[in-house]
This record gives structure tokens, C-alpha cells and sequence, in this order.
């Protein structure tokens, strides 16, 4: 599942709203200028749900490169199983 459909799941919202909230958020918006002036963009959704989502789209952009990481070192000292990968890329938590 990519951040995307996690954080519609999360947020119960569509792709679309999350795609568009994501946006903003990475041209330098801030939420409540989303939450006030990007409404029409976002499909409706309110300070709360932009609030929670700026901040699960960090987490789950530092768990990626977290995972990333982890994988890479792990590689490199050889000891990569296929089990083992899939095991951390099935992980939904830094620890």
C-alpha cells in the first residue's frame, strides 16, 4: 500500500482529496491557509483531518527512508534473506 492509500484509509477520505491535500502541503502551504482557502481542492476536508494528515505524511515519509536505509545496510553485510526483506517492508512502524 503506498502513503496515498494509507492515508485515505486513515483519514477516510478519496485519493483524489489526499493527492490534492499532499500538494499543497508540499508547495508550502499551511493547513489552516488549506483548511480556509483550499477547500474546493482538498473535496471539503476540514483543519483536523489536514492537521492529522500533515503529520502522518511526515511519519510515513520518514518511515520510507527509515526502510530504505535499513535495507541498503542489510544488503550491503550480505545478509539480506528474501523473508527478512519482506518483512520489513511489511513493517507499519519505525521500531
Amino acid at each position: 500500500m503506498n502513503i496515498t492509500q494509507t492515508l485515505a484509509a486513515e483519514l477516510t477520505a478519496t485519493a483524489a482529496q489526499i493527492e490534492a491535500a499532499v500538494s499543497l502541503l508540499d508547495d508550502g502551504a499551511t493547513v489552516p491557509f488549506i483548511a480556509r482557502y483550499r477547500k474546493e481542492a482538498t473535496g471539503g476536508l476540514d483543519d483536523t483531518q489536514l492537521r492529522t494528515l500533515a503529520e502522518r505524511l511526515q511519519y510515513l515519509r520518514e518511515l520510507e527512508e527509515r526502510r530504505a536505509a535499513v535495507l541498503k545496510s542489510i544488503a550491503e553485510q550480505g545478509k539480506l534473506t528474501p523473508e527478512l526483506q519482506s518483512q520489513i517492508e511489511a513493517a507499519d512502524n519505525k521500531t
